[in-house]
């Protein structure tokens, strides 16, 4: 007998980020409908559920510079209804109400039945892939974030200590290099404002050598961040050792342990390309030198598919030896401004006082929608990924153009529709530069977009 799967034929649709906070299941329109059994005509359909998942007094909320994102449990069957069938939980919001909100958040998938990665009670869970079975194979989901506060990281469990809540970090550093000239005035300011004798006195207590470097002939510590002395001046990014090597340990896992993996790797980084000119986000266009280096690895390790996000504007496209890497899938649900609690810290930012409410506090943030989302279409225009494979190769790469309602009342913006006509073309038109610089040429065909892979 001949299981389907042995055909090594899979039909795949990825979008980015999911921040929602209301029901998805109440609209009919057209363009809406048709994009919803898109998602429900895939063997597999993932989202990154960027937001934490909870009911009234489950976790406290933490102070955060972004939105304090939560969803009730019940939307989760929103997802589903839509179509999803497993979600990434690795990113900066599911932390946003504590170790307690990251684990009933992960209590709350479970009980929804939806496969997911990227969080846990303790480093293991959250490190451990997810699997979603459909008839078209066994599909491994590993989810890392190299964007989250402080807390959000789960720790290990030991013997004798309990790990702690969250989610699974792929962590990265900064290394700016400077001419001889200018490393030999950092390495003189460093010495005259004692951050030297800082770090020096660091290491006579409790911290480590790599916590407290000391100088040396071609780094230095300058402010937490490491010099070297180079020829030019320049920075890049280099991927946690640690994080790496645990991640793709759980990637070579889940490669023995299914069918088809799936890396979903969320990440507000940029690379060089436009950090000495882009005003906003939308006009930083690379994805960081780690990013791109490591989705490499990922597939060398066994991961068919890796699907970025976080950036909340797309970013280009590559194929990898027959597998696709996507950058950045922007966006996919942005109502992050209609949630209905606010921590007291977030409003404090903005000198608004104890009897103002959410909307002013949105209104506040975005001066009167005139900067951030609100102001720039980018971050409202966006895709899904379909991927094919047959006979186990890479047999199409489709991406079909999504909207979200750019300048809409903050009521109804966020739902994404199938997007056409000009949106359609501008939204092609934007992955298609992308993706120049990878190699990859994309073909519009009439609202769709195809990645040429012969």
């Amino acid at each position: 007998m001949r299981y389907q799967a042995d055909a090594g034929n899979i039909r795949m649709i990825l979008a980015g980020d999911a921040m929602l906070t209301r029901k998805l299941s109440p609209f009919n329109e057209p363009p809406y409908l048709a994009l919803r059994d898109l998602v429900r005509g895939a063997d597999a359909a993932f989202a990154n559920l960027e937001t934490n998942v909870r009911e009234a007094g489950e976790g406290i909320a933490v102070a955060t510079q972004g939105t304090p994102m939560t969803a009730t449990p019940d939307l989760l069957d929103e997802l589903k209804w839509f179509g999803f069938n497993m979600v990434a939980a690795a990113n900066n919001h599911v932390g946003d109400y504590g170790p307690g909100g990251v684990v009933a958040t992960a209590d709350h998938l479970r009980a929804a039945r939806i496969p997911f990665a990227g969080c846990g009670v303790n480093m293991a869970a959250a490190r451990a892939p997810g699997y979603c079975d459909t008839p078209a194979g066994r599909i491994g989901l590993v989810a890392a974030t190299s964007r989250y506060k402080a807390g959000d990281r789960a720790s290990e469990q030991r013997a004798d200590m309990t790990g702690r809540p969250g989610i699974n970090p792929l962590a990265y550093d900064f290394e700016y290099s400077v001419s001889k000239a200018d490393f030999e005035v950092l390495t003189r300011l460093s010495r005259e404002l004692g951050l030297s004798k800082e770090r020096e006195r660091k290491r006579s207590q409790f911290y480590a050598e790599s916590e407290a470097p000391d100088d040396s002939f071609d780094v230095i510590d300058f402010f937490d961040q490491r010099v070297v002395r180079g020829q030019t001046s320049h920075v890049r990014t280099i991927v946690n050792k640690r994080d790496a090597e645990a991640n793709l340990r759980w990637i070579r896992e889940a490669k023995r342990q299914s069918d088809w993996v799936i890396f979903s790797f969320h990440n507000h980084e940029f690379g060089n390309a436009g950090r000495l000119t882009a005003r906003t986000n939308v006009g930083l266009e690379e994805p960081a030198e780690f990013m791109s280096e490591f989705a490499k690895a990922a597939i060398d390790a066994g991961a068919d598919v890796i699907a970025g996000h976080g950036p909340h504007l797309t970013l280009g496209v590559e194929v990898y030896k027959g597998r696709p890497i996507l950058y950045s899938l922007g966006n996919f649900i942005l109502q992050n401004d209609t949630v209905r609690q606010v921590p007291s810290e977030s409003y404090q930012r903005f000198d608004l006082g104890h009897d103002a409410t959410p909307a002013d506090f949105f209104d506040s943030r975005t001066g009167n929608e005139t900067r951030g989302f609100p102001a720039q279409k980018e971050f409202w225009e966006t895709f899904v990924a379909e991927v094919r494979f047959k006979d186990r190769q890479l047999d199409a790469l489709l991406l079909h153009p999504v909207a979200l309602g750019f300048r809409k009342s903050r009521a109804q913006r966020g739902r994404p529709v199938m997007a056409e006509g000009q949106e359609a073309a501008d939204i092609i038109h934007r992955v298609s530069r992308l993706s120049e610089r990878f190699g990859t040429r994309i073909q519009k065909n009439g609202d769709v977009a195809e990645v040429l892979l012969r």
